[in-house]
């Protein structure tokens, strides 16, 4: 079930560009889905995130210290092989954001749709879908949904902050 809520997150997010017209032409051609109907791919989370090189951290300013406006990222493989885990870094007074990547899947070669579990085993647990754009030392969320269907990022914008998502940069 879960890998074909993430086919069609990838299918969706396909069939509309992320801000172009349905019919848009992009540069970027789908590595993993290419028809309606295909198989999400067997790769393993850690294969699909390595291959985008996403291990490290990542801040938009790496020398300064982690805020809102700063959020530090590190993506991680931690406590067991092959659980992929991404920890969202706020600053002082702020509880550290974690999230357990179950499922990955590259849409193109600078994007990829991601299932997981935010803040797992804790009363806040909740599933949720992303899509991240990967192009070279930079990655953005365009997409984020919550397992109870509220999308909060749509086409690279914050919904309810009305503003775009940050562009970070790897540090290490």
């Amino acid at each position: 079930m879960r890998r074909k809520l993430l086919l069609l997150l990838a299918l969706a997010a396909l069939a509309t560009g992320f801000g172009g017209r349905a019919d848009a032409k992009t540069t970027d051609e789908p590595a993993a889905v290419e028809t309606p109907g295909a198989p999400a791919t067997s790769a393993k989370v850690e294969e699909v995130f390595a291959r985008f090189g996403l291990f490290g951290t990542w801040a938009r300013a790496c020398k300064d210290k982690a805020t809102p406006a700063n959020p530090h990222v590190a993506i991680t493989t931690k406590s067991s092989p092959g659980l992929v885990v991404e920890d969202q870094d706020l600053g002082a007074g702020y509880a550290v954001n974690r999230y357990n990547v179950v499922a990955a899947q590259a849409l193109s070669q600078t994007r990829l749709a991601v299932e997981a579990i935010f803040q797992p085993g804790t009363p806040d647990e909740e599933h949720q879908w992303l899509i991240y754009e990967v192009r070279g030392d930079t990655r953005r969320t365009l997409f984020n949904r919550a397992d109870n269907g509220a999308v909060r990022v749509k086409d690279g914008m914050v919904l309810a902050a009305h503003r775009r998502t940050p562009v970070l940069h790897k540090c290490e």
